[in-house]
């Protein structure tokens, strides 16, 4: 590889890597808003099944971006930035906190109580979010690996799904079981955000296939990789 292919390598990597700490980031400062994600509200076991927080809507491209970055860069490189999306996120519940604890002006127009009221729980949900997030990615890199090593290379579109779909469900019942286990949501509506959160999550994990398979194509092209291949940067 050519020293201007290498330099082009690392600038895309670090791309990808500032859209998946960035999806990471936000997700959390988000969450407490809900929504019906179709337009119909199916209620399961009195559980409505499409009702949903807006902090899952980035999800689905971060583990769109760790399967992308497995398959050019390697597993090292996608540990990496899952461990430094993990950091970006707990720096940010740090600012949460100091900004929390500063008091408003007399003349602010964000008040404490509102500011409070939209980012006081976040650090819960930071919290929450990164211990079934840091699981699910590094299960969802290593099912990702295991599938390319025993199809060398082939069939990309089964370790997108067979990872995803895997540590999606994984992700989906931490995540919920913590917040209402710290008392951010109500045991009540458990199931119903958890089976509404995978089955949104696999939704878009299918329609993200051939998203990665048009990406893996044009970095296999650019850098005349085999289905083998991984950059080294």
């Amino acid at each position: 590889m050519t020293a201007q292919k290498k330099e082009l390598a690392k600038n895309i990597y670090l791309l990808l890597a500032g859209l998946f700490i960035t999806s990471l980031v936000v997700s959390n400062l988000i969450f407490q808003k809900f929504f019906y994600w179709y337009p119909f509200d199916f209620r399961l076991f009195g559980n409505s099944l499409f009702e949903l927080s807006v902090g899952v809507l980035p999800y689905p491209l971060t583990f769109l971006i760790t399967d992308l970055i497995s398959e050019i860069y390697g597993k090292k490189k996608a540990n990496q930035v899952v461990v430094t999306g993990i950091f970006a996120s707990f720096f940010s519940m740090g600012i949460l906190l100091l900004a929390n604890a500063v008091p408003a002006l007399a003349n602010s127009p964000i008040d404490d109580s509102t500011f409070n009221k939209v980012f006081a729980l976040s650090p819960i949900a930071v919290l929450a979010s990164m211990i079934a997030y840091l699981l699910a990615q590094f299960v969802d890199i290593r099912i990702y690996h295991f599938w390319k090593k025993l199809t060398q290379g082939k069939m990309l579109w089964l370790r997108n799904n067979f990872s995803t779909f895997s540590s999606q469900l994984i992700d989906s019942v931490l995540v919920v079981g913590l917040l209402s286990a710290f008392g951010v949501l109500d045991w009540s509506l458990f199931w119903g955000l958890v089976l509404s959160s995978f089955l949104f999550k696999v939704f878009v994990a299918a329609l993200d296939t051939p998203l990665l398979y048009l990406f893996v194509g044009l970095f296999r092209k650019t850098f005349d990789l085999k289905p083998t291949d991984e950059i080294e940067i």
